[in-house]
């Protein structure tokens, strides 16, 4: 068993689909995925012992790219105390205190074991702390795969053409609203929560217009109603403090995952203490997991947290930046047209045959991202040896593992991408 497409067959024998997360079926852009076996700093290597300058890290997972030595040396400590004990363990409170000294707005976390179920308890907590049913989300956005919540989602739901999912009742969205993002909608007194991703990472990089996220909060505090950010990828990631300081606007519940955990499978959801109160054991609001607050996953994501500085965002994002005007003369220069957003150092990449301006909302991503460019595009830089998300909704994630020179040789390989898919278009 030495081949991608050997491993890919046997999977799909025991697998549905083959994979564990349908994005990675390589459905939306074609050809068979390849099987990792290893990563270090920004590459991943398969099983064929092909090597990748890797810009999914894990989806933004991998702040400090892959296998970093003092993540590793952390969790070899860790693993021989044991991995999981069903009990409160000191690395869960260690977590939650450097993730509340960071966040001016943040008192208090309940940690998960995904993002999805950070989404699904806050919604949850949204509702029993005000006693409302309905909670609003934006058309695009994508938080995890509980069924109130999956409704006009986008990542790998937008990529595969689905408007939810089969096996979702009418039921269990009737409370669920959408609403276009970059719009403030209107609310009344039946909404419990507006759900927001503070930058809108899953249908490519959609940028929140200047008072977006400030109206939100107006119109919530007009009625009564939660804001909640989801900050699975933005937390940690977009700024030292996330997206409350980025933005200068205060969510009353925060989600977290990726970032948080160093690698480790993870989540948290958090608020106020006034807000966290209806949480039980204190409060009427049920939530449970046997392997949350896991000590290998607090140790390595206290690793990380503890091991980048603000300078490191700062330094970042200038890259980062540097990296946008790059890519965007790469792809120019090659005959297609590029847009490149970035938001701190989250980047996105949209490619088009005509100058156009950055998307606003999922009608406008999805124009770009549906108009057959991206999928010669991606395996021709495959083919060059750089691996980006096998999806046109995804991001880019730059880690802090990425060297000058691999973001040079990620433009250099765009300008080849760029006329392949330009000559396919023709």
């Amino acid at each position: 068993m030495t081949t991608n497409a050997a491993w890919f067959e046997r999977a799909q024998r025991v697998i549905p689909g083959g994979v564990d997360s349908p994005v990675r079926s390589f459905r939306s852009v074609g050809g068979t995925p390849y099987t990792v076996v290893r990563g270090q700093g920004a590459y991943v290597e398969d099983v064929e012992g092909r090597r990748y300058l890797d810009f999914v890290q894990s989806y933004g997972a991998s702040l400090l790219g892959h296998a970093h030595p003092t993540v590793v040396e952390v969790l070899r400590d860790a693993v021989t105390l044991g991995t999981t004990f069903g009990a409160p363990t000191p690395g869960e409170v260690l977590l939650a205190e450097l993730m509340t000294e960071r966040v001016p707005g943040l008192e208090q976390i309940r940690l998960v074991s995904s993002g999805t179920e950070a989404v699904m308890s806050a919604v949850r907590v949204a509702r029993g702390f005000t006693g409302r049913d309905k909670v609003l989300k934006f058309d695009g956005c994508y938080h995890g795969h509980s069924d109130g919540l999956l409704v006009a989602g986008g990542s790998g739901v937008a990529q595969l053409g689905l408007p939810g999912s089969a096996g979702v009742t009418a039921g269990a969205v009737s409370d669920t609203m959408v609403a276009p993002y970059n719009v403030v909608p209107t609310l009344d007194e039946t909404v419990a929560a507006v759900l927001v991703e503070p930058v809108a990472a899953n249908m490519n990089l959609v940028a929140p217009h200047a008072g977006f996220l400030q109206g939100l909060r107006a119109e919530c505090d007009r009625v009564g109603a939660l804001l909640i950010f989801d900050e699975v990828i933005t937390g940690f990631r977009l700024t030292y403090e996330g997206a409350e300081t980025f933005f200068g606007v205060t969510p009353d519940l925060y989600c977290f995952g990726k970032v948080i955990g160093g690698g480790l499978p993870v989540g948290a959801f958090g608020g106020s203490a006034r807000v966290l109160s209806a949480l039980a054991p204190q409060g009427p609001v049920y939530q449970a997991g046997t392997l949350s607050g896991n000590p290998l996953a607090t140790a390595a994501g206290a690793t990380v947290l503890r091991t980048v500085t603000p300078g490191d965002y700062a330094e970042l994002t200038q890259r980062v930046a540097g990296f946008s005007a790059a890519l965007t003369q790469a792809v120019t220069s090659a005959g297609l047209h590029a847009v490149v957003p970035t938001q701190g150092p989250l980047l996105g990449l949209y490619l088009a045959t005509e100058p156009t301006a950055a998307p606003s909302n999922i009608a406008e991503a999805r124009v770009l991202c549906d108009n057959g460019l991206y999928a010669p595009f991606f395996h021709s830089m495959l083919d060059q040896g750089v691996a980006l998300a096998p999806g046109a909704y995804e991001i880019m994630f730059v880690s802090l593992a990425h060297t000058d020179r691999d973001l040079e040789r990620c433009v250099e390989a765009a300008h080849v991408a760029a006329t392949v898919a330009a000559k396919v278009n023709a």
